[in-house]
């Protein structure tokens, strides 16, 4: 459920930012359940990252809001924080382990 909201709330950022949202690929859609049954290092450091990864993105969104509320220019604060998220949701998508039985076929990038 966090990863869901944190990704919508990146689609909020990216179209603040003055971008077209990103088409997610299956890594990006099925992380949750691709994670759940990897091993438990993953699973725990996983957490943890999407964890820190949703409180920056919500205190972020909240800054962009007021940014906009007072009239400014809120997209170069945007891409900086699309830059961000994007950079981390690569390094938390890296934890899925590299084979996986329910997608042997996945495109991960």
């Amino acid at each position: 459920m966090r990863w869901a909201a944190m990704c919508d709330a990146a689609e909020i950022v990216c179209v603040m930012a003055g971008m077209e949202p990103e088409k997610p690929n299956r890594a990006i859609r099925n992380f949750p359940v691709l994670i759940r049954d990897a091993e438990a290092w993953r699973r725990s450091q996983a957490e943890n990252a999407v964890s820190d990864l949703s409180s920056v993105m919500e205190h972020g969104l909240a800054a962009l809001l007021a940014i906009r509320g007072r009239g400014a220019d809120a997209r170069p604060a945007a891409m900086a924080l699309w830059a961000e998220f994007a950079s981390a949701r690569a390094a938390i998508l890296a934890l899925l382990p590299p084979e996986d039985d329910h997608f042997p076929d996945l495109d991960r990038r």
